[in-house]
């Protein structure tokens, strides 16, 4: 007795289970009661390409040859493949697999890939909605773009045949405001499809461009122009119509390109590999780079906004474009260009200018899985600023900060609530900053970016390099006021000398006036003296012209606690806080300021200005320690972090 919904062996409700019956086909891929046609027409096309296939369905497996009541697949996530080994219950309802089933009854691989998948992202559930790049990516490792069609359809033809000869996965979509919906012509609104094949056909001298799409629910077919039952087939030759139709109620049918977009908004391209994302160099493959990060609250989750000072907190990636593309001798004009044609790389007005074809891609990392607890895709994107040659020698100076905003936009991606944004870029030779960010400051998320171009280029993350700026570890000069210098001469008395106590009494009166200035007392603890110093004195004492110096360091950090102190509450957050360090001359990477935030914040996760004052006098001791020893040209002091660990421990 089968219970519904409940998960059961194959064996169960089939009298001969396979796993393939034959070979693997599109019309194996037939939707079930789950709304995951986005992941079904992904993996209808990928049938069409028994190489790529084996990699995801490892042949070998079946239910009787050493059956084992398991079967195991391969799906790529984010930079690596990952084996996923399933057992083969499946749900079942009425004697019938619920979710997705093969034309051929018998046969399991499809719902079992489809478990797997569910399994590598925490339940079936969590599989309703999406889009099918973000399956074309897991079964391929490749990269996702979307095009996003307009009436102007010039390229877009040769640019899905380009794709599909490359054994590029190819899928489109019908948006809808109100669900999925079928219309009198027999598409099915808000539904991914599969696009599996171009033609050109010729009726009399006209010439008509055929696109052949895939319903992944098996049924249920375009009926306008072309269709199945279309009276148009009936005026081509015998062999050309024999190649081509198919009368089949299967879900596959064709439909001419300017139908296509009239009714659909969307196309989604997977490149299998970096080589056919356009014109590959003579001798030579694409270059790649991958890179893992994190948006962190109150670290580097700036938001998208560069007039934003939070905005350049965000996660920030050099690179550098050093050769222009190979020239292609048939330009081809229109928005879908670079699929092997120049199109956006083609002449720009007023002659040729070189470009560098580069594709970013920023995917959102496990978020999927965390539907379950009511998280859903961030909306994310890029930013790519250009990087002046005058500018590259104080790139890794404290200075860098300042000169962000003066950098020009060279593209960006749109925000998207997707877990894959991708974007081609076409960009002069030169040097570029990739700023990766979450639509609003705050939101957390890890991330993968990856970088392809067709030329050889670099690409760092700027995270690696801590550098101090010399000037201003030296301080400034500020005579004492006579009644200051009075004050330390009565403190000090026949030793001339302060302790701690006595520095905190001094203190206590010489930074009074700050206080009129904030809700909040500005106090200098017994144990902050005491590191003062340590910092500034003999250890256990200072003299007078040591208080000069640590004078005239805590006038200019109390003007920059001040100024990034906005609601002048006394207290700053761990955005301010990073903000305060760049403007006191200190260029820190996103590790480094994580510990020092955890060491200086308190349990509100604020820092007051005693605590600022802590931070800075701890790493200006640190940096002047180390300018006897280390100079990175230019007044700056560079380190790397393992250079950091050596000489410095936070305790």
């Amino acid at each position: 007795m089968l219970r519904p919904g409940i998960p059961h062996h194959p064996q169960e409700f089939c009298a001969e289970p396979k796993f393939i019956c034959e070979d693997m086909s599109r019309t194996d891929v037939c939707q079930g009661s789950l709304g995951n046609c986005w992941f079904l027409a992904a993996a209808a096309s990928l049938t069409l390409y028994p190489r790529l296939l084996r990699r995801v369905v490892p042949p070998g497996q079946d239910f009787q040859h050493g059956y084992a009541g398991v079967f195991h697949f391969q799906l790529w996530q984010f930079g690596r493949w990952m084996d996923v080994v399933v057992d083969d219950r499946l749900p079942v309802r009425e004697g019938k697999l619920m979710f997705v089933r093969s034309e051929q009854r018998n046969e399991f691989w499809a719902p079992l890939l489809e478990k797997a998948y569910a399994k590598l992202h925490g339940s079936y559930e969590v599989m309703r909605g999406g889009h099918m790049n973000e399956a074309f990516v897991d079964f391929t490792g490749g990269v996702g773009e979307v095009l996003y069609l307009r009436q102007n359809s010039m390229g877009l033809f040769s640019a899905l045949r380009h794709a599909l000869a490359k054994e590029s996965l190819v899928g489109a979509t019908a948006l809808s405001d109100r669900g999925e919906y079928r219309t009198e012509e027999g598409l099915v609104k808000g539904h991914a499809y599969s696009i599996t094949g171009t033609h050109k056909v010729f009726l009399g001298f006209t010439k008509v461009r055929l696109l052949r799409l895939r319903n992944p629910w098996g049924c249920v077919e375009w009926t306008g122009a072309w269709s199945d039952s279309c009276p148009r087939w009936d005026t081509l030759p015998t062999e050309c119509r024999d190649a081509l139709l198919v009368k089949k109620e299967d879900g596959e049918f064709w439909m001419e390109l300017r139908d296509f977009l009239l009714h659909f908004d969307t196309v989604q391209i997977c490149s299998l590999s970096p080589e056919v994302l356009g014109p590959s160099p003579e001798g030579g493959g694409w270059h790649v780079h991958t890179f893992q990060g994190r948006w962190v609250r109150g670290f580097n989750s700036g938001g998208s906004q560069p007039n934003a000072e939070t905005f350049w907190t965000n996660p920030q990636f050099r690179l550098t474009l050093l050769e222009p593309d190979e020239e292609d001798d048939e330009d081809e004009e229109g928005p879908w260009g670079g699929w092997g044609a120049a199109g956006a790389r083609g002449p720009a007005r007023g002659g040729r200018t070189p470009k560098c074809t580069v594709l970013l891609s920023l995917i959102q990392r496990n978020r999927r899985r965390l539907r379950a607890k009511g998280l859903t895709y961030l909306t994310v994107g890029f930013h790519v600023f250009q990087i002046p040659e005058e500018l590259l020698g104080l790139w890794d100076s404290p200075r860098s900060h300042a000169l962000l905003p003066r950098l020009l936009r060279a593209d960006r991606s749109p925000l998207s609530a997707r877990r894959d944004v991708t974007r081609r870029c076409c960009l002069r030779p030169g040097h570029y900053l990739v700023v990766p960010s979450t639509a609003h400051a705050g939101d957390e998320a890890d991330f993968t970016l990856r970088v392809f171009s067709e030329r050889r280029h670099t690409a760092v993350e700027i995270d690696d390099v801590i550098s101090a700026d010399l000037q201003s570890l030296q301080g400034p000069y500020l005579p004492l006021e006579l009644g200051l210098e009075q004050l330390f001469q009565e403190l000090a008395g026949e030793e001339e000398e302060l302790n701690a106590s006595q520095l905190q009494a001094l203190l206590s009166i010489a930074l009074e006036p700050a206080r009129a200035h904030t809700s909040t007392p500005r106090e200098i603890g017994l144990r902050t003296c005491e590191q003062l110093l340590q910092c500034f004195g003999h250890g256990q004492s200072l003299a007078l012209h040591h208080f000069q110096q640590l004078w005239g360091y805590l006038l200019e950090w109390q003007a920059i606690f001040n100024k990034f102190d906005e609601d002048t509450s006394g207290t700053m957050n761990s955005y301010e806080l990073r903000l305060a360090l760049n403007a006191a001359g200190f260029h820190l990477n996103n590790q480094l300021t994580q510990t020092l935030t955890s060491r200086y914040r308190d349990s509100r996760l604020r820092v007051d200005f005693e605590r600022f004052v802590s931070c800075v006098a701890h790493l200006t001791c640190i940096f002047c320690h180390c300018s006897q020893h280390l100079d990175g040209g230019e007044g700056v002091i560079c380190l790397t972090h393992r250079q950091w660990m050596e000489v410095a421990t936070f305790s």
